[in-house]
């Protein structure tokens, strides 16, 4: 059986059908740390969306369960690829279809990087507001598949936010156009929303109609807040958000990744134990607003400084987009996502370093402060997870659910936490979710073992 449907796929795609060794072996991991179990068929590196027709109907028709991938840079194990599955690569559909500055939407494919997107739509004077960390090397189709956001999320919103539509690819091959190109739309039930976030359990993305923004006027506005600890940090982080001033991004960085950022960087180490916020202002009121805040972080406890110039901000935001690489300096990572109200943010840092004592371990945190999106981060040797590290894990996830909170924010549930999803959702919303998935997969061929799995 596993010749036969190589050999349709190759009957139907030829060359676009890869079944090296390393690139297969390549396509069981991702940046999470886990790998799934055996190896794949074969890879599908589709060229457009009658590829990804042809490779699904073949899927269909064999049960043979395919994988969607992207750049393979997710943090849970979504896209993960193990024994008897088919690969179905569309990082090498990464064109621009379309870009209406009158209507600010763009139509793309899926595998385009979310920097490469931005730098070709700034000669339009547009942009594309979700920012990820790895948006140098993340794809808009593993923005759309996990619900992604990153630092601009607190003033312009996340990825559904951001969605006008998006192209479905189901699992027996038919393809659907979900949502509209106008800014209002209410028709039927909204499957665009369905789809962001679902992990490549309902199809397959292969095109998406983006709402775009104008490119903000004025200069942008960077300044750092050095707290004693961490603690007093989300404190600070808090009281920016109740005093009713928007900045664009605020990020806090505890004292361990700190650290470890200016190790990997070669900077002068910080003092110890200090925590940072580091905030971004714009907008033609930039300035005013960003002298604001350092009121508010001063009277928080914060020692701040406004960067002088260009150079010095975009220093500050290096530091904070480095924080996995220096992760990984460290050892094998386990980098988590969990969010809470943004009231909550020092509950949950008690929390964190409740569970550091309990359980003997070092969990270096950043946090999108202005979202209260939390990733804390679990070092360890080895490639698997030790048992302490998934205890410790759990007590952090429950933590985040007591304080009103959720088990992710944008990296998604794939295999790492589908074992807490019916915590988080109940019995109930946890079966009608699994019921609406079989009816876009009457046979379960989409992304298997992913998100629902008992």
């Amino acid at each position: 059986m596993t010749r036969d449907v190589v050999a349709l796929l190759r009957d139907a795609l030829g060359d676009r059908v890869v079944t090296d060794d390393a690139l297969l072996e390549a396509s069981r991991a991702d940046k999470s740390g886990h790998a799934a179990s055996g190896t794949p068929l074969a890879i599908v590196h589709a060229a457009s969306i009658s590829d990804a027709q042809d490779t699904l109907r073949i899927a269909h028709a064999t049960a043979t369960p395919v994988v969607t991938r992207g750049a393979g840079t997710g943090l849970a194990g979504g896209a993960n690829a193990g024994s008897g599955e088919i690969v179905l690569s569309v990082r090498g559909m990464d064109r621009i279809l379309e870009v209406r500055p009158d209507d600010l939407l763009a139509v793309v494919e899926p595998g385009i990087l979310n920097a490469d997107l931005n730098r070709a739509l700034a000669d339009h004077g547009l942009w594309w507001a979700p920012d990820p960390a790895s948006r140098e090397i993340s794809t808009v189709g593993g923005n759309i598949a996990t619900g992604a956001g990153g630092l601009l999320c607190a003033k312009y919103g996340v990825v559904r936010d951001a969605v006008l539509g998006v192209d479905l690819v189901l699992a027996d091959g038919r393809l659907l156009h979900l949502g509209h190109r106008s800014v209002k739309g209410v028709t039927g039930l909204d499957l665009t929303s369905l789809v962001i976030g679902s992990e490549g359990t309902l199809g397959v993305v292969v095109g998406a109609t983006l709402k775009l923004r104008r490119i903000v006027p004025g200069q942008a506005r960077t300044l750092t807040a050095s707290f004693p600890d961490v603690r007093a940090a989300a404190s600070g982080a808090a009281a920016v958000t109740a005093s009713g001033i928007q900045p664009a991004i605020m990020e806090l960085m505890d004292a361990t990744s700190l650290a470890a950022v200016h190790r990997l960087l070669a900077l002068a180490t910080p003092p110890a134990g200090v925590a940072q916020l580091t905030v971004q202002t714009d907008g033609p009121a930039a300035s005013a607003e960003a002298e604001a805040i350092a009121v508010v972080l001063r009277q928080a406890g914060g020692d701040v400084r406004l960067a002088a110039d260009d150079a010095e901000a975009e220093l500050l935001w290096r530091v904070r987009r480095s924080m996995h690489p220096a992760m990984e300096a460290l050892g094998t990572t386990l980098i988590e996502d969990v969010s809470v109200p943004r009231s909550a943010l020092p509950a949950m840092f008690d929390e964190i370093a409740r569970i550091e004592r309990e359980y003997g371990l070092a969990i270096p945190t950043v946090c999108h402060a202005g979202d209260g999106n939390l990733h804390p981060n679990f070092i360890f040797e080895g490639a698997e997870v030790p048992e302490v590290i998934w205890q410790a894990a759990d007590e952090l996830f429950r933590a985040a659910l007591r304080l009103g909170g959720t088990l992710t924010g944008e990296h998604g549930v794939g295999v790492l936490k589908r074992r807490w999803l019916k915590d988080e959702l109940g019995d109930d919303q946890w079966e009608l979710q699994r019921q609406i998935a079989r009816v876009f997969d009457p046979t379960g061929i989409m992304n298997p073992g992913k998100v629902f799995a008992p």
